[in-house]
């Protein structure tokens, strides 16, 4: 399975030339042979500020994405990297490395902001590089998150814009913010800090309305709401400036001890706890499926649209779902070509094999479709296997027919031939014929294999002599005409007979086909009930995930806005002290 996901190097994803995104049908083949489960993480941030080189060092390896040596920015578009996942089996790493944001040469941001929304989008884990603190200035150079409710739609038909951005912490990538070149002692009202306390004091809001407290909130804001989990790493400058040229070439040896071990931290945190891409109701990412998000949405952007993460699930379930029905009837063609002999003895011992073999093609189904809107798909499911059984309840009478055929012409043709030559035609002929009949009859019967049609081909058979054998029997001399008229009798009677048992078959089978019908339609009733358990399940877990999160953090912003009003009122209560303990000046009058 690890061949599969074996690149030498990076190859380019979604080309941006001169403007217009375009994904890259190479690199779509190699995502279209990785089936399995997909980590997907995507690097984002100014232009020259490093981050090709956490991708290679995620990749494990020194070279690979383009570091570049001088201050114009190296990559361009999005460029891919699957490898095996270090500390995950039989999952697929796929890195992402995006080109610079801001920079200069290009002269229009909204290409920056398509290529920020596609991270955003693509990836299960979001790393943001930039240099030095977490200050307004990185804060403002952030504003690319504050455009994602104008870039992304949670779904087809938001009734308003605050309802569908509050929708995206559902299926957002977890964010982790690597600070570079950092040389800031970590520390808060005196006492040392994690970087990510560092990270969750610069996110805290100022109290105000004016427009620099809107201006100075908003990008924090829109980090809070839409990422459902944070994580910040700090990294020192990893050698002397002039070096930084060659940090490619560079050993872990010539580097800061402290940055190296900086970013085995990082990669380590990434490797353990980056998860798999996955959509809204539990729907894991494969290559082929991250590989259909791709082309949705760069396709979106390209017709001047807005990615809509709804869209996307819905055009990847039509592929999945087709695909799924497709999966199903090729499992049933393949275990009906093993377990069915035709022709069968009874038509019971087919639909018993047809039931078992059906029961599995739609449990293939389940497990593989999503989003099946109106079960449109398993409803064709459904009519593909009913059609197919149905050609199998034809070729099996075919074949028994085609079977007894060939038994009658072998079995009874020596006698037709005696009949011709008048061997019967003669004084006791009449009881020769029947007696030889009754043998040729159990002869017949002791062929194996002749299957559903065996009485129904023989009856024909003996129909079709009766006018001999009837001649037979009038020219018999040996005979008295009371004899006569009591054989035509008997043979009438048992041709009745014969009928009415024929009769009573087709009942049978007729009920056999609608209590398989019914079978049929009950088993996908179950498998799909069980299904949709499951999937309520799922979407009512997502939806309390999501919820406590938005209660947490309104939670957090009522905590941090009466901090802020305790804070002012201590501050006016002190002030107000301050004025009252200040001496009185006093006027002495002469």
């Amino acid at each position: 399975m690890a061949s599969e996901n074996h690149m030498p190097s990076p190859v380019c994803l979604i080309e941006n030339t001169e403007g217009q995104l375009v994904a890259n049908q190479d690199a779509l083949n190699i995502l279209s042979a990785i089936t399995q489960p997909v980590v997907v993480v995507a690097i984002v941030g100014l232009y020259r500020t490093g981050k090709s080189y956490l991708m290679n060092k995620l990749a494990g390896k020194k070279k690979g994405f383009s570091l570049g040596s001088t201050v114009q920015s190296h990559t361009k578009g999005i460029w891919m990297w699957c490898v095996p996942h270090p500390k995950k089996p039989e999952h697929t790493l796929v890195l992402l490395d995006t080109e610079g944001l801001g920079d200069v040469e290009k002269g229009d941001n909204q290409n920056d902001s398509w290529i920020f929304a596609l991270a955003v989008l693509l990836s299960s884990t979001l790393v943001y590089n930039s240099m030095g603190t977490i200050n307004q200035q990185a804060m403002d150079q952030l504003h690319y998150v504050t455009e994602l409710t104008n870039r992304i739609r949670a779904k087809s038909s938001p009734e308003n814009d605050v309802e569908d951005s509050a929708d995206f912490v559902s299926f957002f990538p977890d964010f982790v913010w690597t600070l570079r070149d950092f040389s800031l002692e970590l520390e808060a009202n005196g006492q040392p800090i994690t970087p990510d306390e560092y990270l969750d004091n610069s996110l805290k809001l100022k109290q105000g309305t004016g427009e620099k407290h809107k201006t100075f909130n908003l990008p924090r804001l829109c980090i809070r709401k839409f990422f459902p989990k944070k994580k910040c790493f700090i990294f020192d400058r990893p050698t002397h400036r002039k070096k930084l040229a060659q940090l490619e070439m560079l050993h872990d040896d010539q580097l800061d001890p402290e940055f190296v071990q900086q970013v085995d931290v990082f990669c380590s945190y990434i490797f353990s706890y980056a998860k798999v891409k996955t959509l809204s109701g539990g729907i894991k990412i494969n290559g082929p499926r991250f590989e259909n998000l791709v082309l949705t949405y760069v396709n979106a952007i390209d017709s001047g649209d807005l990615p809509c993460m709804e869209n996307a699930v819905l055009a990847l379930a039509q592929i999945e779902n087709s695909a799924a029905v497709q999966k199903a009837i090729t499992h049933y063609d393949q275990q009906m070509g093993q377990r069915v002999q035709l022709p069968t003895e009874t038509l019971q011992e087919l639909l018993d094999l047809h039931r078992t073999s059906e029961k599995e093609a739609i449990e293939i189904f389940i497990k593989s479709s999503f989003k099946d809107v109106d079960h449109l798909f398993q409803r064709e499911l459904a009519a593909q296997l009913e059609r197919k059984r149905d050609d199998f309840c034809k070729q099996n009478m075919q074949t028994s027919s085609d079977r007894c055929l060939a038994l009658i012409q072998n079995i009874f043709s020596p006698l037709e031939e005696e009949v011709k030559q008048g061997v019967y035609s003669k004084p006791g002929g009449y009881r020769l014929l029947i007696q030889k009949v009754q043998d040729l009859k159990k002869k017949y019967f002791q062929e194996p294999r002749k299957g559903i049609q065996a009485e129904e081909i023989l009856q024909k058979h003996l129909k079709s002599m009766e006018p001999v054998i009837d001649t037979i029997l009038q020219t018999d001399q040996t005979l008295t005409e009371k004899e006569k008229d009591i054989e035509v009798e008997r043979v009438k009677a048992e041709s009745a007979q014969a009928a009415a048992k024929r009769l009573e078959e087709m009942q049978i089978k007729n009920q056999q086909m609608l209590e398989q019908k019914e079978k049929s339609y009950q088993e996908h009733v179950k498998q799909l009930t069980e299904k949709m358990e499951k999937d309520r399940a799922q979407m009512l877990e997502e939806q309390e995930r999501t919820l406590a999160f938005k209660l947490q953090e309104q939670a957090r912003l009522l905590q941090e806005g009466f901090q802020n009003e305790s804070k002012r009122l201590h501050n006016e209560i002190q002030s107000l002290q301050r004025r009252m303990d200040k001496p009185k000046k006093t006027c002495v009058i002469s």
